[in-house]
């Protein structure tokens, strides 16, 4: 990938040059790629997917990027309701989701519309509408780059918590190759999220097939311009550009009384509505907070990227909205968005 950028790598299209960038299609390719980068003797790669959980450095990356794009997917029956499916890690989340529904395999379709791929789903423990990645992992195979060798790691020595893994506190140490999940034929899950039961017409703890689930989750999100829209003025965007963040029984209590929407996430720990609070502040779909970085035409809680716009400028935007709603609340949002690059 001749003078390849960060920007053409990641969703926000933001970030400057990179030094050395090698994409994996085909599995067997991996054990090369390794030796390559040995070679080189330049320590562990920046591994990306479609980079759309990220804000990339304006100076670049001066290292080896790996873009996993590693497509496949394997199913096994265990039993008679339950299937080990193994995906590689390239392969879109969305893909898989679409996948499972065609298949009536329940388990993981309230992930539908989440953007990125499988190999990056468990670093950040990706959920929404109360089901999150945990719920269906089985194992998974990654490279460990500081022991040199590759490892399977059972669903809990990854210690996935709410948006959270032992990948994502080891950045660089680790790349994900494939991801096993147990799905099971059967009707989806109970639906335990409001929102997602008022879009189906039913009592939450309901279960519809997984297809109508699948449907479901993708009409809420596009209304709720939580889908990566590839045209347009959010075109250029990273989702949620914040966590809900944890607040105290108190502060829930107070800002729940204020209308703020308060919920209890996987942990049982107390979760804010990082998007009620920045409009509380002031803001609202569509403001310009910096040069070319507006809140995006749909969802204040998401930024977009656009003519002028900086992965400085970006990251100054986030300070400066953290720290209003710190100044005005005391809650303190945490950028949802990981930096990567030199």
């Amino acid at each position: 990938m001749d003078h390849a950028t960060l920007a053409s790598m990641t969703t926000l299209r933001l970030g400057g040059p990179v030094a050395n960038a090698l994409r994996v299609s085909d599995p067997d390719d991996w054990a090369e790629l390794v030796r390559t980068i040995a070679d080189r003797q330049e320590g562990a790669p920046l591994t990306l997917g479609h980079g759309s959980n990220v804000i990339a450095s304006d100076a670049g990356h001066e290292g080896t990027v790996v873009v996993m794009n590693t497509r496949g997917i394997t199913a096994k029956r265990l039993d008679d309701t339950t299937v080990a499916v193994t995906v590689q890690a390239g392969r879109p989340l969305a893909d898989l989701t679409s996948w499972a529904a065609t298949e009536h395999l329940a388990g993981i379709e309230c992930l539908a519309g989440i953007p990125g791929t499988v190999g990056a789903a468990p670093v950040q423990n990706a959920g929404a509408y109360g089901q999150q990645i945990s719920d269906a992992l089985d194992h998974l195979t990654a490279w460990d780059w500081d022991m040199g060798r590759l490892r399977t790691l059972p669903a809990q020595a990854c210690r996935l918590r709410h948006r959270d893994s032992r990948f994502k506190n080891a950045p660089g140490r680790w790349t994900v190759l494939t991801a096993t999940f147990h799905l099971t034929r059967s009707p989806a899950a109970p639906v335990t999220y409001r929102p997602l039961a008022d879009e189906l017409g039913v009592d939450l703890g309901a279960r519809p097939s997984v297809a109508e689930v699948t449907a479901a989750v993708l009409a809420n999100r596009h209304r709720r311009g939580l889908l990566l829209d590839p045209h347009g003025p959010d075109a250029r965007q990273a989702g949620s550009v914040f966590l809900n963040p944890p607040v105290t029984a108190g502060q829930a209590a107070r800002w729940s009384a204020a209308g703020c929407p308060v919920h209890t996430d996987s942990d049982r720990q107390l979760r804010a509505s990082a998007g009620w609070l920045l409009e509380h502040v002031g803001y609202r779909p569509g403001s310009k907070i910096a040069d070319g970085v507006h809140c995006s035409e749909r969802r204040t809680l998401t930024l977009t990227a656009r003519d002028g716009a900086t992965s400085a400028g970006f990251t100054r935007a986030l300070a400066e909205l953290s720290a209003k709603v710190e100044a005005t609340t005391g809650i303190t949002l945490r950028p949802e968005p990981v930096l990567i690059g030199t």
